[in-house]
């Protein structure tokens, strides 16, 4: 009897929980979770920052990268955002470490729409090694200042670190967000948990959730 009372009143707090969620009100453990380590930001000021963790074949991040875009230009007085890669192939992951060698370059912002194009529209493979070398060479970056980055050790550095990196946000998959170092959220967690299927409505209610997370950090500073 007693154990039939306890799962009622599991089912019954699942139930509320899901009836009160609200994108612009987002609860702890529905529409976020709360980072059980908060991680250090790079945000100056009282500006809160934004992480997205990404990956350039990840076809949800490139979904989202337009709207995403917008976002962050808007809240730019306030925002501090910025993009890490989720290195899924490991130590070594090709698309992680282009994307470290075009930052350590100053040349990620203007090359990272070209590669999402060419992945998801042209349809180019860039998963390997060689594959990416032939392409940014053939994108107007000098090769060998770009081999003398892809080489060297602030950006291998980095590269080794990127796995442990992932998991002190505790971040498995892509596209996800991370606000002030705090708190974690992902266009699918939103969708999952609000039972939204419309893409429009998810993205909608997704920057509902940043903006909500970003005023809530904000508050404390």
């Amino acid at each position: 009897m007693r154990r039939s009372l306890r799962f009622a009143l599991v089912a019954a707090s699942l139930v509320a929980s899901t009836a009160f969620a609200s994108p612009t009100n987002p609860q702890n453990g529905v529409e976020y979770t709360t980072l059980s380590s908060p991680q250090p930001v790079q945000a100056v000021g009282k500006k809160v920052e934004v992480i997205e963790f990404f990956a350039y074949h990840c076809p949800a991040c490139y979904a989202l990268e337009a709207s995403m875009v917008d976002w962050a230009k808007k809240n730019a007085d306030k925002v501090n955002f910025r993009r890490i890669h989720l290195p899924f192939q490991g130590v070594a992951d090709p698309e992680a470490h282009l994307f470290l060698t075009l930052e350590a370059m100053g040349k990620e912002a203007e090359l990272h729409p070209k590669i999402l194009n060419a992945v998801h529209v042209q349809r180019i493979r860039l998963m390997k090694d060689d594959q990416i070398i032939d392409w940014v060479t053939k994108n107007g970056v000098d090769k060998a200042k770009f081999m003398e980055t892809w080489n060297s050790f602030g950006v291998m550095t980095k590269l080794r670190r990127l796995g442990q990196t992932a998991t002190s946000y505790q971040v498995s998959g892509t596209p996800t967000l991370i606000v002030d170092g705090k708190y974690q959220t992902s266009p699918g967690q939103v969708a999952e948990k609000l039972k939204i299927n419309d893409r429009n409505q998810m993205l909608q209610a997704s920057f509902q959730v940043l903006d909500a997370l970003v005023a809530k950090a904000a508050a404390t500073k």
